[in-house]
């Protein structure tokens, strides 16, 4: 288990790795024996550094939902992070000069009325909870090099959780709908870029139904003392694979009934 100090030595370099968007080499590989644990308590470290800057945590975002990416990365659960008050976009222009390596996935967003906590949520008990579903972009990033550059190797889910599960942004655009408005399953979109169609989805991707994930989140929290709370955003999770974004790049989100939007990156 990592020391106090090796946390927040840790949690420093992924901010200074922001500021300069120059990313860091592997935790995993130069700590062999980091945890999952080790992980959320350097994630942890570096929300706290954001908060002590002025920042404003505004909900949570859920990673590594579907089936394929756990297999890949070896786990069999999601993982989560925190989202930031810098961290929201409305459409229209993105500062591509805000991230290092910045990647497009489609989700869609769940905001609380009530708060969510314990150790037993079901699926139901989300919808109860939820304000409203809106359609979501997330920017994810990496501060940790995804690829070793010596040996190639791809990173560990432990230098991904410590990451802040790679997230970087959002975008909330669309409709705004009652969580039992619509069926949450079927919910689709298509996502091009620059004309052309990168991928197309369904939220029944996401676990089956996008609501699972927030449950496992709360319940997730419950041991640290920790819950979600009314009027937080929660990302329930991508149903695309992230498409790596440049500047100049102009995306179009089209989720159907729920709206269509166009963002891009200068």
């Amino acid at each position: 288990m990592f020391t106090d100090d090796l946390i927040r030595q840790l949690a420093r370099e992924l901010d200074d790795a922001e500021r300069r968007r120059v990313q860091v080499e592997h935790f995993s590989k130069r700590f062999p024996g980091m945890t999952i644990e080790d992980g959320y308590a350097v994630s942890r470290a570096w929300v706290a550094l954001k908060l002590e800057g002025g920042r404003r945590a505004i909900g949570h975002k859920i990673g590594l939902t579907s089936r394929a990416m756990q297999q890949s990365s070896q786990i069999d659960e999601p993982d989560y992070g925190t989202l930031l008050d810098d961290m929201l976009f409305e459409p229209g222009d993105i500062p591509a000069a805000r991230f290092i390596a910045p990647r497009v996935e489609v989700e869609l967003a769940f905001v609380l009325k009530h708060p969510l906590e314990g150790a037993t949520i079901t699926t139901e008990d989300v919808l109860a909870a939820t304000d409203y579903v809106q359609p979501a972009i997330e920017i994810i990033d990496a501060r940790i090099e995804q690829f070793d550059r010596h040996s190639k190797a791809p990173r560990k889910v432990f230098d991904t959780i410590s990451d802040n599960a790679a997230n970087a942004g959002l975008i909330l655009a669309g409709r705004k709908v009652a969580p039992r408005e619509i069926d949450l399953p079927w919910a689709g979109a298509i996502l091009r870029q620059n004309g052309v169609v990168e991928e197309t989805g369904l939220a029944a991707g996401v676990q089956g139904h996008p609501a699972v994930g927030v449950a496992w989140l709360a319940m997730k929290l419950a041991p640290w003392g920790e819950s979600l709370r009314a009027g937080e955003i929660v990302l329930a999770g991508s149903f695309t694979r992230p498409v790596a974004a440049r500047a100049g790049d102009v995306f179009d989100a089209d989720y159907g009934p729920l709206g269509r939007f166009e963002f891009r990156f200068t």
